[in-house]
């Protein structure tokens, strides 16, 4: 029954330690894109898609409570920037390059 009560916990810890690579992902990405892409796929700026995906990287890094600390709602507002960048912003700056759907 111990295992169903801290069942939230366990989720929040496992999305944190799989936060953590997928933001690294994400500013390594930004970082290796050309600047004229992101204006060309009418996003944001590269300066500004590196600070938010670095900043949130940092985040994730340095709120290492885990679950149920203090910086969860940090982290997880993070995680959230991060995923926009992904799935808003990767597939467009990719596409405006030529780039066609990678598997």
């Amino acid at each position: 029954m111990n295992l169903l009560y801290d069942l939230d916990d366990y989720v929040l810890y496992g999305l944190w330690i799989l936060a953590m690579p997928v933001g690294a992902y994400a500013f390594i990405h930004a970082l290796m894109q050309r600047a004229e892409a992101f204006t060309a796929a009418d996003k944001l700026t590269k300066p500004a898609w590196l600070g938010i995906t670095g900043a949130s990287l940092l985040v994730l890094i340095v709120f290492r409570d885990g679950p149920g600390g203090s910086g969860t709602l940090f982290w997880l507002a993070a995680l959230v920037a991060v995923l926009v960048y992904i799935v808003d912003v990767k597939p467009a700056v990719v596409g405006v390059q030529g780039g066609g759907q990678r598997w």
